[in-house]
């Protein structure tokens, strides 16, 4: 690849990672006034539009292949969009954004137990000196067992944590639907699980765990949405696949490293100065997810 081409696929991989890191700070604001429930269904109605847009731009929609995978992809998309999302911007609510985003960075190692769990496969030694510093990094930055702890901040951890479970399940499911481009399937995961999410917020309204946003909060959270559907949902999507395409899996998914960086970036930036033990933390998941994608990568044959 040629130096331009390379420092490209390194833009705009840097431009994903620093929209997932601003996602956080906008989304903690905006559940602050729109519950999880709304905002989901808010967001991925309005990614939905888009994603399918840029499909048709790209050439003939192939809706045979979503009709003849139809129960996959609805069952994909409501982990990745439904459970992920939901969970994540619920726990979000109890916790800062720096943990949220640090605690996103450990999903390459969920992947990597996961796939031992399902495929049962003994994941190499290394795997569990690489968890463990993980793990260590997620409880300095959650600031658990340590006096200066924000109260409860803990169980907004744990929450986002569980979330994450539907990505790396998300993720599994584009190797399982090798048919569809990586476009098709973000595409129509999102179209099919774009009604079932809005359903899921009119049950949760009539359950009394949702409250149903009125016109005055709608207009008055406007920007703050359409920043979160154009940027850090779809132009996200679209900056991380290029850079993947251009160099990658192995070298792009590190980059994932970064949101974490990011988030820690952004908050400084607005005043949220991080603690010594966010940083440490921060630090400890990114140097754990390097060292595995680092002792992960296939050795050249000799």
């Amino acid at each position: 690849m040629n130096p331009t081409g390379r420092a490209g696929a390194f833009a705009a991989l840097l431009l994903a990672t620093f929209a997932w890191g601003s996602l956080f700070h906008v989304g903690k604001l905006v559940v602050a006034s729109l519950d999880p429930w709304w905002f989901t269904a808010l967001r991925y109605a309005g990614a939905t539009v888009l994603l399918l847009a840029f499909l048709a731009w790209q050439g003939p929609v192939r809706w045979c292949l979503a009709r003849r995978h139809l129960r996959a992809l609805f069952a994909y998309g409501m982990l990745g969009y439904g459970f992920f999302s939901l969970l994540v911007f619920a726990g979000l609510e109890h916790t800062a954004p720096s943990h949220g985003a640090v605690i996103m960075a450990t999903m390459p190692v969920t992947t990597l137990m996961l796939r031992a769990l399902l495929e049962r496969s003994r994941p190499p030694a290394w795997a569990w000196g690489v968890v463990a510093l993980a793990i260590a990094g997620v409880v300095l930055v959650a600031g658990l067992g340590t006096r200066g702890a924000p109260a409860g901040a803990w169980r907004g951890d744990l929450v986002v944590l569980a979330g994450t479970l539907g990505w790396v399940l998300y993720t599994r499911g584009q190797a399982a639907l090798p048919a569809l481009t990586v476009a098709e399937y973000t595409a129509f995961t999102a179209a099919l699980a774009a009604p079932g999410l809005v359903a899921l917020a009119v049950a949760a309204t009539a359950l009394g765990w949702a409250h149903e946003p009125d016109a005055g909060t709608l207009r008055a959270l406007g920007p703050s949405l359409l920043y979160v559907v154009l940027i850090p949902t779809v132009l996200a999507a679209l900056a991380f696949n290029r850079g993947v395409r251009a160099l990658g899996a192995a070298q792009g998914i590190v980059f994932i490293n970064f949101v974490p960086v990011s988030a820690l970036v952004i908050g400084a930036a607005r005043g949220a100065v991080p603690g010594a033990g966010e940083i440490a933390g921060a630090s400890l998941v990114i140097a754990a997810l390097l060292l595995q994608a680092r002792l992960a990568r296939p050795r050249a044959a000799t």
